[in-house]
């Protein structure tokens, strides 16, 4: 599903080299639910943002499902990350003055489809999520976790071939947080491949994998042993 080579990214400040990503090799298998881990400044949000063609990378090579997206224009970009990414993000980035429903059909109103498939898929979704009796409200008027099952519905779908979440429960309590970790495994458990950026421990132990980076560089990956399922 994912496939990065002796990726290098290097960020040029005050005239002087930052290297994020130091030759970074990473193999991601579908049907996979990992967490990347890694202090502030350890690399990997860069690494979820080339992992999602949000940011472009100095050396190697990326594989997407097939796919070599190394050097892509960015409408080529734009048009790969709508087909095979879905993104969920820390601040849910909701449409405010759009209904759920409609927040939830966005993507597909810019891949073209038409009203009534994007009903029908977007309802589907937030039956999925729980949301479907709610799909009238305004994102003020439901709760944090509620709009993180949204923005999980919106990623979804368009039937992703990976689903990417950047500290997905960052602004959730503990028992929100556990409500959206089951989420991601029965979407996981349903097949989707599943990559998630978290700074918390407790939260990666409910993933299969766990890949850690520390100053660009990937210093560890290995299998959650007894991963808890929710």
């Amino acid at each position: 599903m994912i496939d990065l080579k002796n990726v290098k990214k290097i960020y040029h400040t005050g005239g002087e080299e930052l290297i994020a990503l130091n030759d970074v090799s990473l193999q991601i298998k579908k049907g996979e639910f990992t967490s990347i881990m890694g202090p502030s400044g350890s690399g990997k949000s860069t690494m979820m943002n080339i992992l999602g063609l949000l940011d472009r990378f100095d050396e190697g090579s990326y594989i997407l499902n097939g796919q070599n997206v190394s050097s892509l224009t960015d409408n080529e970009s734009a048009h790969v990350r709508n087909k095979e990414i879905g993104f969920v993000f820390q601040s849910f980035n909701l449409m405010p003055r759009m209904s759920i429903l409609e927040n939830v059909e966005l993507p597909m109103v810019y891949a073209k489809v038409s009203a009534k498939e994007r009903h029908e898929r977007a309802m589907i979704a937030l039956e999925k999520v729980g949301l479907a009796n709610r799909v009238k409200h305004k994102p003020n008027e439901i709760s944090g976790g509620q709009k993180q099952r949204v923005a999980i519905a919106r990623a979804i779908v368009n039937q992703p071939a990976v689903l990417m979440a950047d500290e997905p429960t960052g602004n959730l309590d503990s028992k929100t947080t556990l409500e959206i970790m089951k989420i991601f495994q029965d979407l996981n458990a349903d097949g989707t491949t599943v990559v998630m950026v978290t700074h918390e421990p407790d939260v990666a132990q409910y993933t299969k994998r766990i890949v850690s980076f520390k100053d660009g560089r990937l210093m560890d990956d290995q299998l959650v042993e007894n991963p808890i399922i929710l």
